[in-house]
């Protein structure tokens, strides 16, 4: 089961004072996380400004400073279509970065992310399939990119986790009806982030955890770095591998 590491997201320091915005600040975080568990990274490139970006230069700065950091772990940016509205705007920006992640998250339901997704492909950027609902899962299966692509995120937004297992199930539901095959990593975000990580390991399924999807630890308190979540979500993948029941090799 596969732990990664959201570094950052659209998080402030206002929310959690140890969160990452910086080349300079991504890299030992980076490098904490990995050695605390993580074994894949997502981040959302910043500018000097501070606001989420997708310009060539931003990204290859932070592309690059993670890369010296952690050299041999996989990463991916976001491409969310809230960072640059405009498609076709968004579209060329990525189109010239110069300095390439591993991958990078496409939601399909936003405009032009399929077409984004393609481009991305076509240059040999792996794409994480980000799936907020049932209508996302649809999108995927009909666009034929689904073999192509590295993972399905299942990530839903309800603020509850009764709600957001509902939406998981309709997700579910409709990857199965697709015949989409890729791996799925299911998390929540802030309430719900505790309980999706431990209802993924349940499932089988990987997992995510980080300051973009929670700033504190499972007792409120604030988390001091993004490698004590990834530490705490490790701990609870241990607790539940220990409390399984051994395959019994007796035979019958």
């Amino acid at each position: 089961m596969l732990i990664q590491c959201a570094m950052n997201g659209g998080r402030s320091r206002t929310e959690n004072p140890a969160v990452p915005i910086t080349p300079q600040e991504l890299a030992p975080s980076a490098k904490g996380a990995v050695a605390a568990g993580a074994g894949t990274l997502h981040f959302h490139v910043r500018s000097p400004n501070g606001r989420e970006s997708v310009s060539p230069d931003d990204v290859a700065a932070a592309v690059s400073a993670v890369r010296r950091a952690v050299p041999s772990t996989p990463f991916g940016v976001s491409t969310g279509s809230w960072i640059v509205p405009d498609p076709a705007l968004r579209h060329q920006l990525v189109s010239e970065w110069r300095v390439l992640p591993n991958y990078a998250s496409a939601i399909f339901k936003e405009e032009g992310s399929v077409e984004l997704a393609k481009m991305l492909l076509s240059r040999g950027v792996g794409i994480e399939v980000g799936l907020f609902d049932a209508e996302g899962a649809e999108i995927l299966a009909r666009s034929g990119l689904a073999p192509k692509c590295l993972r399905v995120l299942i990530e839903p937004r309800e603020p509850t986790t009764a709600a957001a297992l509902e939406t998981v199930r309709a997700i579910e539901d409709a990857l199965d009806r697709g015949g989409v095959k890729l791996p799925r990593l299911l998390h929540g975000l802030d309430a719900t982030c505790w309980a999706l990580i431990d209802a993924a390991i349940a499932r089988g399924y990987d997992t995510r955890v980080g300051f973009e999807d929670i700033v504190t630890l499972p007792d409120g308190s604030p988390a001091p770095s993004n490698a004590a979540l990834v530490a705490e979500a490790s701990r609870r993948r241990a607790s539940r591998h220990l409390a399984s029941p051994a395959p019994n090799n007796l035979g019958s």
